[in-house]
């Protein structure tokens, strides 16, 4: 794809610099065609014409664009060896890169892999400012990507078709997940969607509407009181699912008030008496035995005689 321009100047020269500052790139890189020589005018007054140049700028095809770009990166992760083939199919430009020891491009599920397709697909769409889809492979891994996914979607969506229940998958780019909507649309009873957002957006594989195991997944809830426990029923006197107003209830027993302000009676004190035979003194007195403050003040179990 090339871009032409035609200028007009007094000279050939002048009408070159005209068409390099249009393009905005230097003379050598522009191929001039020179459509009219400048001609003078007669005695100064009659006829002349101005110089009339075409430019012409080739630019670099976006398959071309990609795979330069591409292989810079590359240099400069420090791969030796690495090769890169560009090959158009479906509309799709497709960089196949080749050679030892560059399993590690890839990264974690592809997303090194990923990142470099997504830098090397914008510089191939500035080229014509068009969409221009670009795909890199190292040694097909794309190919058994896919056969991955495809089997990953038919094995989760039988399992939702039979059980009725739903499956969320890890978080993929669109293209893997378009991958697993196409595959799951060949199983019947199951459907599949997105949710989620940017990095985690993800599928969610369920049951179709017209599924009969949607339903029949969801817990069920109990019917009934639970506080007050399973409902008493009478011999012959309701059905199931009829309500039985004709039953009578039990009658709560009225719950005493409780007195917070309940002080404990006052006890009388217990009359002290002395013990029947007291060990005599050392001078032959018999010793008394006195009540003591804390028998006095004693007042809920009254006092212990010793």
């Amino acid at each position: 794809m090339a871009k032409e321009l035609i200028m007009k100047a007094t000279t050939v020269e002048q009408a070159k610099a005209k068409i390099a500052a249009a393009f905005g790139v230097e003379e050598e890189k522009i191929t001039f065609d020179v459509l009219q020589q400048p001609q003078k005018k007669t005695l100064g007054l009659f006829g002349g014409a101005d110089a009339e140049v075409r430019g012409t700028l080739a630019e670099k095809d976006p398959a071309e664009a990609a795979k330069a770009f591409l292989s810079k990166v590359l240099e400069k992760m420090g791969v030796v060896g690495a090769t890169v083939t560009a090959r158009v199919e479906n509309e799709t430009c497709v960089l196949a890169i080749e050679g030892e020891d560059i399993g590690f491009i890839i990264g974690r599920r592809g997303e090194t892999l990923d990142a470099l397709q997504y830098l090397t697909g914008l510089v191939a769409n500035r080229v014509d400012n068009s969409y221009y889809r670009i795909s890199i492979d190292i040694g097909n891994y794309r190919e058994k990507r896919e056969q991955t996914l495809v089997a990953l979607a038919k094995r989760i969506g039988e399992k939702a078709a039979k059980t009725g229940r739903r499956t969320s998958l890890e978080p993929m780019n669109p293209y893997e997940r378009r991958i697993i909507h196409t595959a799951v649309q060949e199983i019947e009873g199951a459907t599949s969607f997105s949710v989620g957002s940017d990095a985690a957006r993800h599928v969610v594989i369920a049951p179709s509407d017209d599924n009969p195991m949607k339903n029949n997944s969801r817990p069920r809830r109990r019917r009934g009181n639970r506080a007050n426990g399973a409902s008493r029923r009478s011999e012959g006197e309701c059905t199931v699912g009829a309500a039985p107003e004709h039953i009578e209830r039990p009658v709560r027993r009225e719950r005493t008030p409780r007195d917070a302000d309940v002080v404990a009676p006052n006890r009388p004190v217990r009359q002290f008496v002395p013990r029947s035979n007291p060990l005599p003194m050392a001078d032959g007195a018999t010793p008394q035995k006195t009540e003591s403050e804390r028998e006095k003040s004693a007042s809920l179990y009254g006092r212990i005689d010793l």
